[in-house]
């Protein structure tokens, strides 16, 4: 059926096409079903109904699609009904704990980068996949289904050396440090790293402070196979982009499936053709893994996948329970990594976690006793050198220092209400407290630990600072801490047990 175009200049999470209910029954569809627009090229889209907004004789399309099908508003397309796709009975299956196989998988992962599966759809897959999982050789399969709907950078030099988080400690900004150690003893790390979701900052959160990591693959190339390093975001090229556009539907849900976690990580690996991977497991009370039983299941999975995928990989598991340094927030770890770089010592957690994966990726190279091989090479000020290289080269201050990166003006000071011992640090509640400051968008915004687990507060003396780029969000961030009190702290004394006897008087 052919019908005029009509422009739907309507936000929506979700882009559908508005139909007139005549031509509606005339074409056989429903509301919610499917249709295909045949311009210059075609796309199948969900159809709305409605007798009111739309004429008949004529479809309302949004710009994006108009753009996508090559339409012109006020000319013909094609509209046709579209059945729906043979993926819905696979996640049907999937629902009902059945092992998909791999064609299967593959159709389901297509149908999502083409937009052939509506978000209730990817919905009902990725809330199946929460419930009941699937085994290693489908995620192996899920894994390369989702390399093959992007682009794969492949190198002229090999081996290619990969690094990885999962996530869930704020404050974890030893990426640049390791990709500089690693660079500097002459192996190659193209890292590409993610934003903050619901953290209070991700990698290319911090790292865009000082360059830029918006990167063309062949950029990303250049730079890797030149200098050793590079610190791109990965959305910025069209690597497994249906991870990308999945992550967008997992956040208001809440969830993130094992395997859809497993799957995203492996296939961003994959893509920049990585032969040696390294993978992060912080563990701990306020991260996604919370026992040691369970960092080491991810760690055999994650081992497991990557031989079946043709990655040698290894698993760091590593501590959790508090944030990795003092300073959560893109500037103000900017400042602390870089001052790190140039020879800092302190926190000597953040020195300690960053050598100590840089120095597994060196072993994995044949370098011997890695983790002193790293220290040397940070002592000595060539991982400072070769970030300095790195950052240049993506655009970035040439010989710059950690007092070039500007942090927030407006300060509050978070004090101690009692003398004692840091007993524990809620890992969430700072992130929350460090959003509401404005991080990450805010990039002077966020906290400045000065007091972490074991050491002693006195009455008074400033637990962490909030910083914000507006006086607005340094008071909500206040009202934040004083409500949340993520620093607990209690003496050394937990009850007093007095003698009955002395009660008697005896």
């Amino acid at each position: 059926m052919k019908l005029i175009a009509r422009l739907y200049d309507v936000d929506s999470s979700e882009p559908r096409v508005v139909a007139h209910g005549e031509d509606c029954k005339e074409l056989g569809v429903k509301h919610m079903d499917r249709v295909r627009i045949d311009a210059r090229s075609s796309k199948v889209i969900v159809v709305s109904i409605s007798d009111s907004v739309v004429k008949k004789g004529e479809i309302l399309i949004p710009m994006s699609l108009m753009t996508t099908v090559g339409a012109e508003v006020g000319t013909p397309v094609e509209v046709v009904y579209s059945p729906k796709p043979d993926s819905v009975r696979s996640i049907r299956k999937k629902m009902d704990s059945v092992k998909l196989t791999k064609d299967e998988i593959h159709e389901i992962v297509f149908d999502i980068y083409e937009g052939k599966l509506s978000k209730i759809e990817i919905s009902a897959w990725l809330t199946a996949l929460y419930i009941n999982g699937m085994d290693n050789e489908e995620i192996a399969n899920f894994t390369q289904s989702m390399v093959n709907t992007g682009e794969k950078i492949v190198f002229d030099r090999t081996p290619v050396f990969d690094f990885h988080s999962l996530g869930g400690v704020p404050g974890n900004k030893v990426t640049p440090i390791v990709v500089s150690i690693v660079a500097s003893a002459g192996l190659m790390l193209p890292k590409t790293s993610s934003r903050a979701i619901s953290s209070a900052c991700g990698t290319s959160d911090f790292v865009e402070v000082f360059c830029d990591v918006e990167l063309d693959a062949a950029k990303l190339k250049k730079i890797s196979e030149t200098i050793g390093g590079v610190l791109a975001w990965g959305g910025s090229m069209n690597i497994a982009p249906v991870d990308d556009m999945v992550i967008d539907i997992e956040y208001p849900l809440g969830i993130n499936p094992r395997a859809q976690m497993l799957a995203s990580i492996l296939s961003k690996k994959l893509a920049i053709s990585a032969t040696h991977l390294l993978v992060d497991i912080p563990m701990g009370s306020g991260t996604k893994v919370k026992t040691l039983e369970e960092a080491r299941e991810y760690a055999r999975d994650l081992m497991e996948l990557g031989t079946k995928l043709g990655m040698r990989t290894e698993c760091a598991i590593t501590y959790g329970d508090q944030p990795v340094g003092n300073a959560i927030g893109p500037a103000l770890e900017a400042r602390e990594c870089i001052r790190i770089l140039e020879g800092m010592t302190h926190p000597a957690s953040v020195v300690e976690k960053a050598c100590d994966l840089a120095g597994m990726i060196l072993e994995m190279g044949g370098i011997p006793d890695g983790p002193t091989r790293a220290r040397e090479i940070l002592s000595s000020g060539e991982a400072l050198s070769k970030f300095r290289e790195i950052v240049e080269a993506q655009g970035g201050k040439k010989n710059i220092m950690s007092e070039d990166i500007p942090i927030g003006k407006y300060v509050h000071d978070v004090k101690a209400v009692r003398a004692g011992y840091i007993h524990s640090i809620d890992n969430k509640d700072l992130v929350t407290i460090a959003r509401a400051a404005g991080a990450p968008a805010d990039k002077g915004a966020g906290i400045l630990l000065y007091r972490k687990k074991g050491q002693r507060a006195e009455k008074g003396e400033t637990l962490f600072q909030i910083y914000a780029d507006n006086q607005t969000k340094a008071d909500r961030a206040r009202d934040m801490a004083i409500k949340l009190a993520p620093v607990d702290i209690e003496g050394m004394l937990i009850k007093k047990v007095p003698n009955p006897s002395a009660l008697k008087g005896i």
